[in-house]
């Protein structure tokens, strides 16, 4: 009797990079064991026209492996065996764009980026939050000033370890925080002060630019309820940083 797989199972072997033809003849192979082209046909329901490019796709990929003959027979490598040959391939892929994304389109992008790129965006959804912070931290090399919010605990926390490194490198380093936080924690990455009544927070990196939280989260740890907005306008982050300093000069030392 044939084991039934789930739907999740095919679209996870279509993500990984099989067409739907190659998910039929894998599963069957699984759930065979060895067979010959046209049985491969026959039960998966792959044209007997595509079953060959179908079948030697599957093996260049590394999913299965074949028996030459007349008829050669054809069978499954081990699930595991042949994820972790997607994984390589897909790093190889990876490091291949990043060369040509990172070595000739960025300097493109870098070079307009002054007449092309928005003053102000407003971010939604943790990865996006995350990314433009870690991006932002990725290039700071004089100081990063954070206000922190009781709302945005679990933001910071996630930066602690990119902030030591920061600190070792010689960032300047200022963590100011309302409601229960790690202050010892903070402390030993930078300069941490404590102050009552954040309503709002953010980051602001170098003077040139500022992630700004505007809005509460709806439950803890949560992102979706916060409003934040990134913008490297002059102006704007000016007020940002003086304000940021404002408070900070009447905030309580840890």
């Amino acid at each position: 009797m044939s084991t039934p797989v789930s739907e999740d199972a095919k679209k996870v072997l279509r993500q990984v990079g099989l067409t739907e033809y190659e998910t039929r003849a894998y599963l069957i192979l699984l759930e065979r064991g060895v067979m010959t082209a046209s049985e491969v046909s026959e039960y998966s329901g792959v044209p007997y026209s595509k079953v060959y490019e179908t079948l030697n796709s599957l093996e260049r990929k590394g999913w299965i492996e074949a028996e030459r003959g007349r008829p050669s027979r054809y069978f499954p490598k081990a699930p595991s065996e042949a994820l972790e040959a997607a994984r390589l391939r897909l790093e190889d892929m990876v490091n291949g764009w990043k060369r040509i994304v990172l070595g000739e389109l960025q300097p493109l992008y870098e070079r307009r980026e002054l007449l092309e790129k928005p003053d102000i965006w407003i971010l939604r959804g943790e990865f996006s939050i995350l990314a433009k912070l870690r991006e932002m931290l990725g290039v700071t090399r004089k100081e990063v000033m954070i206000a922190a919010p009781a709302f945005a605990k679990d933001f910071v926390d996630a930066f602690v370890p990119v902030l030591g490194q920061l600190r070792d490198s010689g960032v300047s380093v200022q963590v100011m925080m309302a409601g229960d936080w790690d202050v010892k924690k903070i402390a030993k990455v930078g300069e941490a002060r404590v102050r009552d009544g954040l309503f709002g927070g953010g980051v602001i990196v170098d003077g040139k630019e500022a992630l700004l939280f505007l809005g509460e989260a709806e439950t803890s740890g949560s992102y979706s309820g916060l409003l934040v907005i990134w913008s490297n306008h002059v102006g704007l982050v000016k007020f940002a940083r003086e304000y940021f300093q404002l408070l900070w000069d009447t905030a309580k030392p840890t």
